[in-house]
C-alpha cells in the first residue's frame, strides 16, 4: 500500500469510497455524521485542487481517501477541553475506506503521523469505529469542538 495526492481522474473512485463509507456509518449506528451527501463532490474537487486530498492505493486500486494538511483549522480554536499542545499540527479530515479492505484507517493515520509529529482530528460521537481506532493508535481525547454549522465533534490529538 502507498499514499499519494488525489488527482481529478481519481474522483469517481473517491466518491464511490465516500458512498460506501456513508453506508458503513449508517450500518454501525452513525447515520448523521455524513448522511447520504457528505462530503459533497465540490468539496473534494477543492481538496484536490488545493493538494490536500490523498488516496491510499493497494494493488493499483484506490482503497481509501482522506484530507491531510499542516494548517491552523479555525474550528480547533475553541475547544471545551484542552489540546495536548498548541504547536503546529497536521489536520486529518474526511478519512474513509472502501468496504473490501480493512486496516486502511490505521495505514492512513500512521502515514499522516509520519509526515508531521503532531496531528489533530475530530469525529462524531456516534462514530464508534473511528473512536476505537484513534484510541488504539494513541490519540488523546482532548474535548469537544464545534463545526462552522454548530455541530459538535469529539476532538483528538496525537504527538510525539
Amino acid at each position: 500500500m502507498f499514499i499519494r495526492k488525489t488527482t481529478i481522474d481519481d474522483l469517481p473512485s473517491v466518491m464511490a469510497i465516500y458512498s460506501q463509507a456513508q453506508q458503513m456509518m449508517r450500518e454501525s449506528g452513525n447515520p448523521n455524521q455524513w448522511g447520504i451527501n457528505h462530503p459533497p463532490r465540490t468539496l473534494i474537487e477543492t481538496d484536490i485542487q488545493n493538494k490536500t486530498s490523498h488516496v491510499c492505493v493497494s494493488d493499483n486500486k484506490i482503497v481509501g481517501v482522506f484530507y491531510f494538511n499542516i494548517e491552523l483549522d479555525p474550528t480547533y480554536n475553541k475547544i471545551n477541553g484542552e489540546w495536548v499542545n498548541n504547536e503546529q499540527y497536521g489536520v486529518v479530515h474526511r478519512i474513509a475506506r472502501g468496504k473490501a479492505v480493512s486496516g486502511i484507517g490505521r495505514f492512513c493515520l500512521d502515514w499522516c503521523f509520519s509526515q508531521h509529529p503532531n496531528i489533530k482530528i475530530d469525529t462524531h460521537r456516534d462514530n464508534a469505529p473511528m473512536i476505537t481506532l484513534l484510541n488504539k493508535l494513541g490519540f488523546v481525547h482532548c474535548g469537544v469542538i464545534w463545526l462552522e454549522n454548530g455541530d459538535e465533534r469529539l476532538a483528538f490529538q496525537k504527538t510525539n
